[in-house]
């Protein structure tokens, strides 16, 4: 028997008046608070109820143990009150994944204002393009940039963006500018690594979804590379929105063939359980769903 809710429920009986009154702020039947107090009687041998058809009283034993109840109840309710209240204040390091290209542009420039709002969270920021395991790895979130997150992880949706297909005014001047995805094996392609399609570029046309394999004459491993060569006119790029949305609207890049729109992607933070997630990394998240609800870069 549960000797803390034996006194829980003989403490509440005497605070109520009544085994009714008692029932009804515990929660549970009449007939479970009249066991648990003729079970404490039992065990200890004392009467602690004088019970008639109108009214209770405690007996001097009944009292005493009330008084010493009523201290040790409160003791309790102090430690788990001073529990919580640790569980909940944010403090400790907070050890994020996020992408090298979009956590230069995007998410360095948030990190000061976070620290500053919230002086006992430390930052572990690791700059990544591979996708880490968050468990293994002791990671408490990650940022990622995905048509869906894992279904293993927990996540939330931060913002969206789209992939562009592009190339400046002066390659297109001297290449020609491709009208159909299936032109693009005339063009130089520079490729993303890490694109989750690889090679097979994909759109969604006027009459559906098409896909092409395209033939890269560079690799890179960095967005911001394939960006970099783009803009010293080598080729045609797929890149993100939020990477190249200021050359767009600058027109040092222009978006090729409009009407086949490339994918869209969600920007996430992903995490491994919502159960027991920490303050810290939930503020950080909160925070971040905040800065991204109305994005810099077009979608």
């Amino acid at each position: 028997m549960d000797k803390f809710l034996e006194m829980k429920v003989f403490a509440a009986v005497v605070d109520e008046g009544s085994f009714i009154g008692a029932s009804g702020r515990l929660e549970m039947s009449k007939a479970a608070v009249s066991r648990y107090v003729s079970e404490l009687e039992g065990r200890l041998s004392v009467r602690m109820l004088n019970r008639t058809t109108r009214r209770l009283s405690m007996t001097p034993e009944g009292e005493v143990f009330y008084s010493r109840c009523k201290a040790l109840l409160e003791l309790l309710d102090d430690a788990e009150s001073e529990l919580t209240a640790k569980a909940l204040e944010a403090k400790g390091t907070v050890k994020i994944n996020v992408p090298v290209t979009f956590g230069n542009m995007h998410l360095a420039p948030l990190w000061g204002a976070f620290m500053e709002r919230h002086p006992k969270v430390q930052l572990e920021v690791v700059l990544s393009d591979r996708v880490v395991d968050l468990v293994d790895e002791g990671f408490d979130l990650a940022i990622r940039i995905a048509r869906l997150p894992s279904s293993t992880l927990v996540s939330r949706k931060l913002a969206s963006t789209r992939m562009v297909l592009c190339a400046t005014p002066r390659y297109l001047e001297a290449h020609g500018n491709p009208q159909t995805p299936g032109e693009l094996s005339a063009h130089k392609v520079l490729a993303y690594t890490y694109l989750a399609t690889k090679d097979e570029w994909e759109f969604a046309g006027p009459q559906g979804a098409v896909s092409v394999k395209t033939r890269p004459l560079m690799y890179s491993n960095s967005g911001d590379t394939c960006r970099a060569v783009a803009l010293s006119h080598q080729g045609v790029i797929l890149q993100p929105t939020f990477l190249i949305g200021n050359d767009l609207n600058a027109g040092t890049l222009v978006e090729l063939m409009p009407q086949y729109r490339s994918l869209e992607l969600g920007i996430y933070a992903v995490y491994p359980s919502r159960k027991h997630m920490l303050p810290k990394a939930r503020l950080l998240i909160d925070y971040l769903a905040e800065a991204f609800r109305t994005p810099t870069w077009p979608t």
